[in-house]
């Protein structure tokens, strides 16, 4: 079987603009949430989010602002969406991370793209149908129908780049992002491709997608006044989760083609595993058994013990039932070494980016492997009982050096995805 490495990263975050933007802020303790700025939030039951900063000044990106002009002309950008124009920046950072730019036939046939969404264009199909109904129909946006589709993100990024080898895209809700890595690196172990730029994307941060995700109770409605407080995975007094935006996306490589040009190689993806719940359209099995077949598959298919896993970038939203499911999960298939094992959530400074959390959290795994700093779960400040005892990294990043990182994604419709990657040497 081909090896699969991870050769470039790029990441478009509540955070930061960049990777090392995102990374340092998440491991300084810092949170990306605040008040909801982008869209009327007084009626809304939820008036918080993780909203990436945008402007159009020239030195944007080093104040922690994305400057979109910079990677999609101005005229064209309605032909995407924001959810879609996050992922060509973040998929422009991680081609020049890993230094590949393919000019011949060969190499841009032999490069493909895989990057999906949980919901796409969801504030296009919102604002279309206000303007259809104040307006008429003539008033709707040609470029509608097309901002909307989940693969129109890898339809832009191969049509800008030029690759030219699978064009495909992956939509599983959460779990969106992690698929697509998993996914991506299977198509290079088939032969497809050689390389494969691969995560998810998202900004479903409207009035539609608050109203809606409020009504569902599935967002936190009790901390609108201490935004960055209201994402407290594990805590007891966590209430919802609170969404996020933006786009992680990693290349992959075929480790003899990475080897033969030079690349820098920042880790190996070893394991994938996926499973449904069969369950519920949105509550997850109480058991977690769903998520414990996914982790037990991607272990299989790593060949590697649970003794070896150190570091979980968990799935942890800040739901009161969520939570607790992978809680249970873990200690049903970790046992007695869960007690040796750290595990957080991103998603505590981040917020939830619904189809990119996978392959943000993914990113963000693989530097705590690399920097040997395993980032915190903030507000952590009184465990639910069934997570005492376990090391959730509460409030402050620690030093740990792991050889094997896990990244879990759960989504609704019960679909699990878990990766893992191993320190490259």
């Amino acid at each position: 079987m081909k090896r699969i490495v991870v050769t470039g990263m790029g990441m478009v975050t509540p955070l930061g603009v960049t990777v090392s933007q995102s990374w340092n802020n998440l491991i300084a303790g810092k949170s990306g949430l605040g008040q909801t700025q982008q869209c009327d939030v007084s009626d809304l039951a939820c008036q918080i989010s993780g909203e990436v900063k945008l402007s159009q000044e020239p030195d944007a990106a080093e104040k922690g602002y994305l400057n979109l002009d910079n990677f999609i002309a101005p005229r064209d950008q309605s032909k995407l969406g924001k959810w879609g124009l996050f992922s060509v920046a973040a998929a422009d950072e991680a081609l020049k991370d890993a230094g590949w730019n393919p000019q011949t036939d060969h190499d841009r046939e032999r490069t493909g793209v895989l990057v999906g969404s949980g919901i796409g264009g969801l504030d296009g199909i919102y604002q279309a149908s206000v303007a259809l109904f104040e307006k008429g129909p003539r008033r709707v946006n040609p470029f509608f129908i097309p901002s909307c589709l989940i693969n129109l993100a890898s339809g832009t990024i191969s049509i800008k780049y030029g690759l030219r080898g699978p064009n495909h895209a992956v939509v599983t809700a959460c779990a969106t992002g992690a698929h697509a890595i998993g996914d991506a690196a299977r198509i290079i172990q088939y032969g497809d491709a050689d390389v494969m730029v691969a995560g998810g994307t998202e900004a479903a941060i409207c009035r539609v997608g608050l109203a809606g995700f409020s009504a569902l109770r599935a967002l936190s409605t009790g901390y609108n006044d201490r935004p960055t407080e209201a994402s407290r995975p594990w805590d007891k007094g966590r209430d919802g989760f609170v969404m996020g935006e933006g786009a992680g996306v990693v290349v992959l490589e075929e480790l003899e083609h990475a080897k033969k040009r030079g690349a820098k190689i920042y880790a190996e993806l070893v394991g994938y595993g996926l499973s449904g719940d069969a369950y519920h359209i949105t509550a997850p099995q109480e058991d977690g058994d769903g998520a414990y077949r996914a982790v037990k598959m991607a272990l299989e298919r790593a060949k590697i013990d649970i003794t070896d896993i150190g570091y979980i970038n968990a799935h942890g939203t800040s739901t009161p039932a969520g939570d607790i499911v992978e809680i249970r999960a873990m200690k049903r298939l970790f046992g007695s070494h869960i007690k040796n094992m750290t595990m957080s959530s991103t998603k505590s400074a981040t917020g939830h980016l619904l189809g990119a959390a996978g392959s943000m959290e993914a990113i963000f795994s693989i530097m705590a492997m690399r920097e040997g700093i395993l980032p915190p779960t903030l507000n952590l400040r009184d465990p639910d009982p069934e997570a005492e005892g376990l090391d959730l990294v509460p409030l402050k990043a620690k030093e740990k050096k792991v050889d094997y990182v896990l990244s879990n994604s759960f989504g609704f419709g019960g679909t699990n995805a878990s990766v893992i990657f191993k320190r490259f040497s």
